[in-house]
């Protein structure tokens, strides 16, 4: 697990200080709004459209107890009771007092936390699998190498400043959770005997916005001892010719697509060529320091099967349908990974509770070796917990009203937080997923349906990943009426691909009513054994046009707005 230094102790310490007397200069006048923007943002603070949020940076997205434990308290005591799980594997606070951050950030700071670099024109919080160490088809855990990154790329003095934000993930599996291809860098851990063992499949120039790319292969197998170099060459690369004269065409994806992967390429190996590396790269030793900190757990020998819970599942329905959806193999016999969903029926995609954190922080410490893991799915999964106990988990995650069984499926959404918080938003987001959710609340039906990514933004700047949903939602603004775009055939994973609009945008009532449609259509047309993605693929997106038809009005988004 991600663990301070003495390095790291001193440069937070010092940035709270630092943000402290920031802070007192702004709220007496001293700085100017426009003077404070660049501030706030590096230390994390974003002004919404009703206040400030703040978001703490989860490396990798893994916490202990005791920061847990420490994020309910700050909810409590700085916020209105929740915070917010984010797609970037963070928690996000979205109603502190200005006055309150520092100390906010000093009682992150006891615990081993920060949000520097979660906001800014920097390298952001570096993502991982959610699953790294855990999961069935890993290669090699990712989290050593986001962890080396993370290192690396903290107040790097070069790369402080750049065109536009940037953000870098890794897997160690053969199935993308990490949604590579969506990243200015995507990094696959490889393994190659012929090419010497463990190495990196590099891609770049991925993204989401008004100009959503798919990242592209600029190296098919890097050594690992080269990985902090080459990175350091394409930063470069990126932050002498990206644009700056105009931030919607500022991102790595627009210079790869201008000068061609080619040319881009060719300027990166050209600069990697003259790097000292052993400036930059580090020995095996630290190497070996960094991976030490993620040594597997003590794991017991234990049975592939559980007849505990087996007995439990065939007692309890709700149970089996638990399992069967939340659950996923694990690379150790007897032991699972177990996702916690934070999408209610009705409830706000991401957001949970001070007293939930706190159920969290107990299953963690009590049932997975003190390990808890957020998601960019806005989810949390114990990572190891062993399958003879998943009944207690399960049990008490419905006393905290966490046990929703639909990981993966219809109700399992991503949103943005739309225009209830964002001052970009140009539509709403919560209560499109919440009458979406509501549509879909039976269990035993949205098993039927089988998995289907849906994916919501409120505006253009696509935060909530919509390119790349199953079927995608972006709200717009027309005429003073929020109008809804669907897509369909987006895909996050090493399938990676942008969806395709199906028409006309529809009106917010008539959302869920257009997603029935099309869930109908599927069910009607789909081959044994596919899933939606598989159908969308066979027939294309013609016969889900008629979906669009304008449907009778439903009431559920006006209520839950």
């Amino acid at each position: 697990m991600y663990r301070y230094d003495e390095f790291d102790a001193r440069i937070v310490r010092e940035r709270v200080a630092q943000f402290r007397d920031q802070v007192a200069r702004r709220l007496d006048g001293s700085l100017s709004e426009e003077e404070f923007v660049q501030i706030r943002q590096m230390n994390g603070l974003y002004l919404q459209l009703h206040a400030y949020m703040l978001r703490v940076a989860i490396p990798y997205g893994t916490l202990n107890s005791r920061q847990t434990r420490q994020l309910a308290m700050i909810a409590e005591r700085y916020d209105r009771g929740y915070g917010h799980l984010t797609t970037r594997q963070n928690i996000q606070f979205n109603w502190p007092r200005l006055v309150d951050v520092p100390d906010i950030l000093d009682d992150l700071a006891d615990v081993e936390m920060h949000c520097i670099q979660t906001s800014g024109n920097c390298i952001r919080n570096v993502t991982a699998d959610h699953l790294a160490g855990a999961a069935a088809d890993e290669i090699e855990d990712p989290r050593p190498t986001a962890e080396l990154i993370r290192q690396w790329s903290t107040l790097h003095p070069e790369f402080s400043y750049l065109p536009r934000k940037f953000k870098i993930a890794v897997t160690g599996a053969t199935h993308d959770r990490a949604a590579l291809a969506i990243h200015d860098i995507g990094i696959q851990i490889l393994y190659d005997e012929d090419r010497g063992g463990f190495g990196y499949r590099i891609s770049v120039g991925g993204g989401m916005g008004r100009t959503p790319m798919i990242g592209k292969v600029i190296r098919d197998f890097l050594p690992k001892e080269q990985l902090l170099s080459y990175l350091e060459a394409v930063l470069r690369a990126y932050n002498l010719e990206g644009r700056r004269d105009n931030k919607h065409k500022a991102r790595i994806k627009i210079l790869v697509h201008e000068l061609g992967l080619p040319a881009f390429k060719a300027r990166v190996e050209a600069i990697f060529a003259g790097l000292d590396r052993d400036r930059i790269e580090v020995d095996q030793a630290e190497r070996d320091r960094i991976a030490a900190y993620f040594a597997p757990p003590p794991f017991a020998d234990l049975p592939e099967r559980s007849e505990v819970l087996e007995a439990a599942r065939r007692r309890d329905p709700a149970l089996d349908l638990f399992a069967r959806t939340n659950l996923t193999a694990h690379k150790r016999a007897g032991y699972t990974a177990l996702t916690i969903s934070a999408k209610p029926v009705g409830g706000v995609p991401g957001d949970v509770t001070a007293d939930q954190l706190r159920v969290l922080a107990d299953l963690a410490e009590t049932y997975s070796f003190d390990e808890l893991r957020i998601s960019h799915m806005q989810n949390a999964v114990l990572p190891h917990v062993r399958l003879d106990d998943v009944p207690a988990v399960w049990a008490r995650l419905v006393e905290a009203g966490l046990a929703t069984a639909n990981a993966g499926l219809i109700g399992d959404i991503i949103a943005c937080p739309g225009m209830d918080y964002c001052k970009l938003a140009t539509a709403r987001s919560i209560p499109i997923a919440q009458a979406i959710s509501r549509r879909f609340a039976d269990p035993a039906r949205a098993r039927e349906i089988g998995p289907i990514g849906i994916k919501i933004s409120g505006c253009i700047n696509a935060c909530g990943h919509h390119h790349v949903g199953q079927i995608g939602i972006l709200g717009l603004e027309r005429q003073g009426v929020e109008n809804y775009q669907i897509t369909l055939g987006g895909d996050a994973s090493e399938h990676a691909a942008l969806g395709e609009r199906l028409g006309p945008g529809v009106d917010a009532e008539a959302v869920p009513e257009v997603i029935e449609r099309i869930v109908a259509v599927y069910l009607e047309t789909r081959e044994e054994g596919e899933t939606f993605a598989d159908t969308v693929r066979r027939i294309g997106l013609d016969p889900f046009r008629p979906a669009l038809a304008a449907p009778a009005p439903q009431e559920g988004v006006r209520e839950a707005a």
